[in-house]
């Protein structure tokens, strides 16, 4: 199963729901079968590293960022990836106005996955302080949980 998380710019929200649903899928024991990217659908941090805010707060609970990199929304995304998961509204519906019909099941919120915030956006923390990159971080982690229940009930 392959797993696209997108943001706007690519450098908070996506690239943490990136990293942080990694590592869940490779504390699962699931890396042969469940692959992760993350894109955005603006180019304007396309090759940069995530936030240093974003790449810090996930550091202090234990996921690496480090390794990311910007990129943009591609039309083959929508054919190649089984999920594609849009952190807000808005970039939720650009993905639809940018996908092929057939490809457009696969479009979802990724807070559709969450225990705690069922509907509604991850707040872009860009222009806010430290407690904003952590309120992410508590939104991402509660839609992993999620998220790694339904792909392990999918591939079983």
């Amino acid at each position: 199963m392959k797993i696209l998380f997108v943001c706007l710019g690519n450098i908070c929200r996506s690239p943490t729901a990136d990293g942080v649903f990694r590592t869940y899928v490779e504390r699962a024991g699931l890396t042969d079968q469940v692959s992760v990217d993350s894109a955005g659908t603006a180019a304007w941090h396309i090759g940069k590293s995530p936030d240093p805010r974003s790449e810090q707060a996930a550091y202090e609970r234990g996921y690496d960022l480090s390794l990311l990199r910007a990129r943009q929304v591609l039309l083959e995304d929508f054919s190649e990836f089984d999920l594609i998961l849009a952190m807000d509204s808005e970039n939720y519906s650009n993905l639809l106005s940018l996908c092929p019909d057939e490809c457009k099941p696969k479009v979802k919120m990724f807070l559709s996955y969450s225990r705690i915030a069922t509907d509604g956006d991850v707040p872009d923390p860009y222009y806010g302080g430290h407690s904003g990159f952590e309120d992410v971080l508590d939104l991402v982690e509660s839609a992993s949980e999620g998220l790694l229940a339904y792909v392990q009930s999918k591939l079983c």
